[in-house]
């Protein structure tokens, strides 16, 4: 009976962190992106970037790096993605996470559960080379992703709040490499926003240039007869009053 008590609170852990496959990034849903990433989505490919680290040369447990990338946001899958605009203090933000990953870390099990809270703890509060290195990778994948929501939806540059969000703050050498290649990546493509820009511009200008001139004619075809009407009906009282002034 207590086996079985056990895997049913497994399932239960199981189904909950299957949320985060239903949890979409706030930030994209904010902006209008049309196929927004789940927050697994994003988990997942920070786990794969610890992969292409180098344990030696990168001087980190890439094992660990790993399971802080698994296991970072794991607390959305009660708490959702809580974006600044939610308006919810950072120390709120940080009790509902908590309270979330103490009831997850609950459903494993002793070893497993202080094993999950520990990491989470762990990157929570920076406290280790990984869970800096983590970091970088969180806002590295951000970054990327922003990138290639602009390539998709031709919606050049105009993510660029997300890249400055970030300048300054990356910390290990490797990473700064991404970044810096990403940034000669996304050049080419700021330019050709420019150049649509303009072309946009060009096409407009043609489009209402023989309509402006079409509306000119129109109406001075309009006006003619009018002002002729009005100056005809002004005429009398003109001469009337050149009379007047002449004979006083």
């Amino acid at each position: 009976m207590a086996q079985s008590g056990n895997i049913r609170n497994l399932l239960e852990f199981m189904t909950l962190v299957g949320q985060l496959k239903q949890v979409k990034r706030t930030g994209w849903v904010l902006r209008g992106i049309k196929n927004v990433e789940s927050v697994s989505d994003h988990m997942y490919r920070m786990a794969i970037m610890t992969l292409l680290l180098d344990t030696n040369k990168d001087e980190v447990n890439k094992e660990r790096c790993i399971k802080l990338a698994l296991v970072h946001d794991m607390a959305e899958c009660i708490v959702g993605d809580i974006a600044p605009t939610d308006g919810i203090s950072k120390d709120e933000k940080h009790r509902r996470e908590k309270e979330a990953m103490e009831r997850l870390s609950g459903l494993v099990g002793p070893d497993i559960g202080c094993e999950l809270y520990q990491i989470w703890e762990e990157y929570e509060f920076q406290s280790s080379k990984e869970a800096r290195l983590v970091k970088d990778l969180d806002r590295f994948e951000m970054i990327l992703q922003a990138h290639e929501y602009e390539q998709e939806e031709k919606r050049y540059g105009e993510l660029q709040e997300f890249f400055d969000s970030t300048k300054g703050k990356f910390q290990h050498p490797r990473i700064k490499e991404w970044v810096a290649e990403l940034n000669k990546v996304r050049q080419p493509s700021q330019q050709e926003s420019v150049v649509e820009q303009c072309k946009d511009i060009e096409t407009r200008s043609e489009e209402l240039t023989p309509q402006l001139c079409k509306d000119s004619q129109t109406n001075s075809t309009e006006l003619t007869p009018q002002l002729c009407k009005d100056s005809q009906a002004l005429a009398p009282k003109l001469d009337k009053n050149t009379q007047a002034n002449t004979d006083s």
